[in-house]
């Protein structure tokens, strides 16, 4: 099984937050949206005929295009790959795009899962992010599109500064009143270059407080778990039969193909990115050519990456796969370089799954303390080139 996750790199405007590839210009949409169908057509090989399970449209902004234009993508990639019989097909959108018409229309589409991005139900959070949206769009549209569409996730950010934890729990009590089934969450960071960056280090906004997003995060874990979510991965939450195809696939080091400017593909031991600009992307493939770099992945950089994604979900490191696909030698240094986070309970040791019966030495995961730490410690047991 493999993803294709397809890259529309067009906003309104920039959120202050953000360092995703995208332009605020819309004058070379249509032009793009050419070049995105020949690259879907050069690079149909590439998947080795696995079966399309999930589609992607992310971005940017992609619920700015018109549901022509997402029909003809779709349709393109149908005709080019192998699709299974009801594959995901994913819109991020923004509220202030989902009028009663658009999610109509949207319904009557191949798309079947709506992402939402929320951020906050509240005015001065938003504004804040430089949002293109207000607090009232997003309930307008989450009343209507919830009619809809069964599918639903929406993003929601915390850690923001000044933000109370009785706040936060009114952005949680509200996402749960639409009856959502899957919410992203993510803590608000600060990202080199962007315009938070730059109000920040001028003391025109407050630094960000980990204490904070900690405390914010563990509140996150309890609510959902209290309204029937399962933290599947350390930012995701789904209801059961709601966690997302797509996403889980990246963990799981399943084949996925990136199109667009700033697209990451991954195929094997393969890995490659598309330049992050869209008049290079442009004219790179209107002269037939890939305007991508590509790198040999090594079975460290393999066994990294493993160890990273596995760490974030539910499914953890199996000690069984480090033995089958890396080694003795791999399997020997994750048990001695785990022993101490082991020890300090933020990793333990759980028994194999009934669905993976092979896993007879067990998994190693994080424990509820060990989740808002996972990046750090999975960093520490990374073995170095």
């Amino acid at each position: 099984m493999a993803g294709i996750y397809i890259h529309i790199p067009f906003c309104k405007q920039a959120c202050h937050y953000c360092d995703f590839h995208f332009s605020t210009s819309l004058k070379k949409k249509e032009e793009l949206i050419q070049c995105l169908i020949q690259e879907i057509e050069l690079r149909k090989e590439e998947l080795q005929h696995k079966p399309v399970e999930t589609i992607y449209f992310g971005g940017g902004t992609p619920s700015l295009l018109t549901i022509d234009e997402l029909q003809l993508l779709i349709d393109v990639i149908y005709t080019n790959f192998e699709l299974t019989e009801t594959p995901e097909i994913t819109l991020e959108a923004n509220p202030d795009d989902l009028t009663l018409e658009k999610i109509v229309e949207l319904s009557k589409s191949p798309v079947n899962r709506l992402s939402i991005g929320i951020q906050s139900f509240f005015e001065d959070d938003l504004k804040m992010m430089n949002r293109a949206h207000s607090a009232e769009e997003s309930k307008k549209c989450l009343s209507l599109a919830t009619q809809y569409f069964d599918n639903i996730t929406i993003d929601l950010i915390y850690g923001i500064p000044n933000m109370s934890l009785e706040k936060w729990n009114d952005n949680l009590n509200i996402a749960f009143s639409f009856g959502v089934n899957h919410i992203s969450s993510y803590a608000l960071t600060v990202e080199p270059k962007t315009a938070l960056d730059s109000f920040i280090q001028k003391g025109k906004y407050p630094s960000l407080d980990e204490a904070l997003a900690l405390e914010h995060f563990n509140h996150l874990i309890k609510r959902t778990e209290e309204e029937g979510f399962i933290q599947y991965e350390i930012s995701n939450f789904g209801k059961p039969n709601y966690f997302s195809k797509h996403n889980t696939s990246y963990w799981q080091g399943k084949w996925y193909l990136g199109i667009g400017p700033s697209a990451h593909s991954f195929l094997g031991d393969q890995r490659s990115w598309n330049v992050s600009n869209n008049t290079k992307y442009i004219k790179v493939i209107q002269n037939n050519e890939l305007p991508s770099t590509a790198e040999t992945l090594s079975k460290i950089d393999m066994f990294n990456e493993y160890i990273m994604t596995g760490l974030r979900t539910i499914w953890g490191v199996s000690f069984n796969t480090i033995e089958t696909e890396f080694g003795v030698e791999f399997l020997k240094h994750l048990k001695t370089t785990s022993q101490k986070f082991i020890d300090e309970g933020v990793l333990t040791v759980t028994s194999g799954a009934a669905d993976d019966n092979l896993n007879n030495m067990g998994k190693l995961v994080t424990t509820q303390k060990g989740k808002f730490l996972a990046d750090g410690i999975a960093a520490e047991l990374f073995i170095l080139n």
